[in-house]
This record gives C-alpha cells, sequence and structure tokens, in this order.
C-alpha cells in the first residue's frame, strides 16, 4: 500500500473512528448477535443477519483503517518554502472568482469544502508552484486558468 497524506486532525479522526469501532461498535455488535441467537432459529432471524452484516462491514472498516495507519505521513504545509506542496493552503483567483483550498491527501479530500487531493488534477497542477504562478488546470469540463494569490 502506499504512503497516504493527512493533516494532524484528519490523522486524529481517523484514530478516533478506530478506537469507536473496536471499543463501542464492536462489543455492541457481539451483543446484538448473542441477543438474536438466543432466540433460536438461526435460519430465518432477520435481526441475526442484520447483525452479522454490521459486523463484517465494521471489521473490514478496522482493517482498512489499521492499513491507513501503517502507511500514513503526517503533512503540514511549509509555507517557508512558499512552495505549493501536500499541506498547504492557497488562496487562488480564477474565473470563479477568490477560492481557498488545502492541498491533502486522498483519503482527507473533500472538494466541496476546499480540501482537494494531491492526486486530483486540480490539487497535482498547484504543486510545486508559488505565489503569483499561472496554472492552467484542464478538466472534463475544460480550462481553467488559476493565479495563486496566497500560500500559507
Amino acid at each position: 500500500m502506499s504512503n497516504q497524506y493527512f493533516s494532524r486532525e484528519g490523522l486524529e479522526k481517523l484514530k478516533m473512528e478506530l478506537e469507536e469501532r473496536t471499543s463501542i461498535i464492536r462489543p455492541e455488535l457481539a451483543r446484538r448477535i448473542q441477543d438474536a441467537k438466543e432466540l433460536g432459529d438461526l435460519s430465518e432471524n432477520a435481526e441475526f443477519d442484520a447483525a452479522k452484516k454490521e459486523q463484517e462491514f465494521n471489521e473490514g472498516r478496522i482493517e482498512d483503517i489499521r492499513n491507513i495507519l501503517d502507511s500514513a505521513i503526517v503533512i503540514s504545509g511549509n509555507t517557508k518554502s512558499g512552495i505549493v506542496s501536500v499541506g498547504s493552503c492557497i488562496q487562488v483567483d480564477s474565473k470563479n472568482g477568490n477560492q481557498h483550498f488545502t492541498i491533502v491527501g486522498s483519503s482527507e479530500s473533500n472538494p466541496a469544502d476546499g480540501f482537494i487531493s494531491n492526486e486530483s488534477p486540480l490539487g497535482k497542477s498547484f504543486l510545486g508552484h508559488k505565489k503569483g504562478d499561472l496554472i492552467v488546470v484542464t478538466t472534463p469540463r475544460g480550462d481553467t486558468e488559476y493565479k495563486i494569490i496566497e500560500i500559507t
């Protein structure tokens, strides 16, 4: 598995999810499965089937999170360099107006909130550039020109 980049906050959020899934959700599902078993015939027990499916999903997610954490790298924008990198917060101007983006790893991306993946066409285009640079990003909707106003 390749390295995955996270902000400190994003990594803490993932660790909290792992803790919740192992210490709260896992025991609750085990209790539900046990309660359903006590009802008798498992062949037509919808509660048992539902709890087992949820348990499978939860265990799969726990494994996924552990694998992610094994390859996680905490990022912080290096504003001293003046170069856009993973972790940088940037202010840009384009035909869409003034926008703010934070370059994050793909696991944390949320474009609607301005968190763009370093692997996305937009994120890749900003990497390595500095304040004042003009970047043209090609997307399915066509080319858009961005000017980097600030890097923090």
